[in-house]
């Protein structure tokens, strides 16, 4: 027996609202992969110092045809990424599209989102059969863009808040790098956290931890190019099996991702040495799922259904915290491994900065 379901009709000007919102998506979308092509074909920094220039000339500038240079031009002017002067018919970018676009290090810059984002359709089958048989998608499994792409996504934030704001946030740990400690960063990926901490604090001693070997190779790599190969150093180890005795532990964005993030708290909780120290940094987010119903929180479920979940679920415990945790759900995760303490240090509209103690 069937039920034929009642039409809706629905309101047209919701509706066309809707479908408004839709034409920017779209267009954001499409503008997402002219962002790459433009990032791995040098056009962003073959603009960065302002110049004002027709096609042909960044054509020239980076060995690449006139005629799709054009083409990518046009778009990205359309997208407001780049800046077209009519009367001279040439293209620049202003200083705040360069900050985006062409300063990799600098507080704003966000190429390395667009390959973050990349891996979401790449990995798309692999997350749908995830949905189907539960098993979840292993960091590992994913395309090569979401390590790159992660790693110069966080490492902006890091540059601009890590040293000067979040470590001083927490209860005398800036005194203890300074006068010599030894620190273990925990999911450390491509080694950015770690070698921002080890180059302000010489004195001190960092052991970078992952469980992808991958990874570890392009922190060493990087460790060695920003000279701090002399105080820091990579292991491949996941956060439940580390050894050594620490001072501090930071955990960058990395703890929700974990299938056993009450184990790894226990592990932190052992690891730590005599009035030791443990930082969490983790996506912002509030309690209640009505509150991250804003542009951050869209990204972040995004990422979250596509990445940070599937990776958590394929590991055994699989707990699933997902991106958008919360404080009030990670205060859960820290006491049950352990710690009696754990307090919000520092915050920026992006992460939340949290200090756990015995």
């Amino acid at each position: 027996m069937t039920t034929d379901t009642p039409a809706r009709t629905p309101d047209t000007e919701r509706l066309n609202a809707l479908l408004g919102r839709m034409v920017g998506d779209l267009g954001a979308i499409a503008s997402g992969a002219l962002v790459l092509l433009g990032d791995h074909l040098g056009f962003y920094a073959a603009m960065r110092d302002g110049t004002r220039m027709s096609s042909l000339e960044l054509a020239r500038r980076t060995d690449t045809h006139e005629r799709y240079v054009r083409e990518w031009l046009s778009a990205q002017a359309a997208a407001g990424y780049v800046t077209y002067d009519e009367d001279a018919n040439v293209f620049f970018l202003d200083p705040e599209q360069a900050a985006v676009f062409a300063d990799e290090n600098g507080p704003a810059s966000m190429a390395g989102a667009f390959e973050v984002l990349a891996s979401l359709w790449l990995d798309e089958p692999k997350v749908a059969e995830a949905f189907r048989s539960g098993r979840g998608v292993p960091w590992h499994d994913h395309s090569r863009c979401l390590f790159r792409g992660t790693e110069r996504f966080f490492r902006p934030g890091y540059n601009a808040n890590l040293v000067s704001t979040w470590l001083p946030a927490l209860d005398g740990v800036v005194a203890k790098l300074e006068r010599g400690a030894t620190v273990a960063d925990v999911g450390c990926g491509h080694g950015s956290s770690t070698i921002v901490m080890a180059r302000a604090f010489p004195k001190s001693t960092f052991v970078g931890f992952d469980y992808h070997p991958e990874s570890i190779e392009a922190a060493r790599e990087a460790a060695r190019d920003m000279g701090v190969a002399a105080n820091t150093r990579f292991e491949v180890s996941d956060a439940r099996s580390y050894r050594g005795r620490y001072d501090l532990v930071t955990f960058f964005d990395c703890l929700h991702d974990m299938g056993d993030p009450v184990g790894a708290a226990a592990h932190v909780r052992e690891s730590l040495a005599p009035d030791g120290t443990w930082m969490i940094v983790e996506p912002y987010a509030q309690d209640r799922l009505r509150d991250n119903l804003n542009p951050v929180g869209r990204i972040y479920y995004a990422a979250s259904t596509m990445i940070c979940t599937p990776c958590s679920l394929s590991q055994d415990v699989g707990l699933g915290l997902g991106a958008q945790a919360g404080e009030l759900r990670l205060r859960q995760v820290v006491t049950a491994g352990g710690f009696g303490r754990m307090r919000r240090a520092a915050e920026t509209p992006f992460n939340l900065v949290l200090e756990a103690r015995a």
